[in-house]
């Protein structure tokens, strides 16, 4: 009987492991080549995965809501359809065998007696702990101290279930280390410092319990507003966010867009939007201030060649995704107008792929479409801005000319420009968004495409 391996792939630089969250195909039925055979969410995005072999599914190896590391077998198809079936997951060698329904249930009771530590997905070094890694924690009462101590077997050293319950099984005769001051990232102290989230203050912090009312309808977070929820917290946690604002004189970039957005379309086949022309600008503006696009790791700034720009968008589920534009600084407006409507749609349709929302190095969102006029938006961890575009309106304003000065109806908006004060200082953070708005306000009325 001919049988083939079905892997979990690789799905994209720093995905090492996935979440089997719906299988499309039960044991024993007939499976196509390329057709989908199970859904999986990775902490980047939710992916189906096409079947390599057509035949007969006769084994899954792996149960919905078990995680699977890059590589792992998680399922077997019969070609030609023969063969037992089954379902039994896969056994762990040397591993005790840990499902997630005992995790779960071990975790509420342990929260119930507020005996159990919440471990964040990124300890205080930087480590990303995987949701399994933190349930297994959580389960046997492993501090954060302990698991930053603890050397992984994973890629780039991340902890794996084996590390964690190896941990385990030896913790009567290890003694965790104390995390030294040159493991953990410490902040440039201001004049309101900020606390580290492993610290005592913010460790003993609990969110409020809050109790519904008669008539009151609780509706669970979906995977996605959970993880959206955990890194927005995340970054307030880790970087101090201070805003800075001006506004922009667009009537030239309007007048330009309504003259040539029916030519484009014939010519191009593609709407033109504003995003692209901003989006232009900010890639300008990003190699005049090169140190916008950075990140931080501990006390190390680490200065991107690339510039990718995220640019924020809704999904039909109300959740957010930012999908990347890669080396914005060498596409046309042309090239920015295709990939960016490209990268919208798919967006929409959920057929973005998880290259297509990695390596970001700076965002922009635009809080214009909904009619808000400027916002302060969260950075975009591991980044250290991020610029909100506001709604373009029309306003009387000062119009200087060599007869004096005029009142006139000026098309304007808003730019609010978020940024990580560890590294960026208000001078940088304000001449960025000012040279932003001055290419914005230079844009040549008469331009070609």
């Amino acid at each position: 009987m001919a049988q083939i391996e079905i892997r979990l792939p690789k799905m994209g630089e720093s995905v090492t492991e996935a979440t089997i969250t719906n299988w499309l195909k039960n044991v024993g039925d007939t499976v196509n080549l390329d057709e989908p055979l199970v859904e999986v969410a990775t902490d980047k995005v939710d992916n189906e995965l096409p079947s390599e072999a057509a035949g007969v599914l006769i084994k899954q190896l792996f149960t919905k809501d078990q995680v699977a590391q890059v590589g792992d077998v998680i399922a077997i198809i019969s070609t030609d359809g023969e063969g037992a079936v089954s379902t039994e997951p896969a056994k762990e060698v040397s591993s005790p065998s840990v499902s997630v329904q005992e995790i779960t249930q071990n975790i509420e009771a342990a929260h119930s007696n507020g005996s159990a530590e919440t471990i964040h997905k990124n300890g205080p070094s930087g480590k990303f702990y995987s949701p399994l890694v933190r349930s297994i924690a959580e389960k046997e009462g492993i501090s954060i101290s302990e698991l930053e101590t603890l050397e992984g077997s994973g890629q780039a050293g991340r902890v794996t279930k084996k590390d964690i319950l190896n941990l385990v099984d030896n913790r009567g005769n290890v003694v965790a280390a104390p995390i030294t001051k040159a493991e953990v990232a410490t902040p440039v102290t201001q004049s309101a410092p900020v606390v580290p989230a492993s610290s005592g203050f913010l460790a003993n912090i609990k969110e409020p319990v809050v109790n519904a009312n008669p008539g009151d309808e609780i509706v669970e977070m979906d995977r996605m507003r959970k993880i959206i929820a955990e890194h927005m917290v995340m970054s307030t946690h880790v970087s101090p966010h201070v805003t800075s604002y001006v506004e922009a004189d667009v009537t030239n970039i309007v007048k330009w867009r309504n003259k040539v957005k029916n030519e484009f379309m014939k010519r191009e086949g593609e709407n033109i939007t504003f995003t692209p022309i901003f989006i232009e600008a900010i890639a300008k503006a990003i190699k005049d201030f090169p140190m916008i696009n950075v990140s931080v790791s501990g006390t190390n700034i680490i200065i991107r060649k690339d510039i990718n720009i995220g640019m924020a968008a809704a999904l039909p589920t109300g959740n957010l995704i930012v999908p990347v534009i890669k080396n914005a600084d060498r596409l046309n407006l042309v090239g920015l107008t295709k990939k960016v409507n490209e990268l919208a749609n798919n967006a929409r349709n959920n057929k973005l792929k998880p290259e297509d929302i990695q390596g970001g190095t700076y965002t922009v969102t635009n809080v214009g479409t909904f009619g808000n006029v400027m916002g302060t938006p969260i950075i975009n961890q591991p980044q250290v801005a991020i610029l909100a575009l506001g709604a373009i309106r029309k306003v009387p304003a000062v119009i200087e000319t060599p007869e004096g000065d005029l009142i006139g109806i000026r098309q304007k908006m808003f730019l609010s420009h978020s940024y990580d004060h560890r590294v960026v200082d208000g001078a940088l953070g304000g001449q960025f968004v000012r040279r932003v708005a001055d290419y914005l306000e230079q844009f040549d009325p008469n331009r070609e495409f």
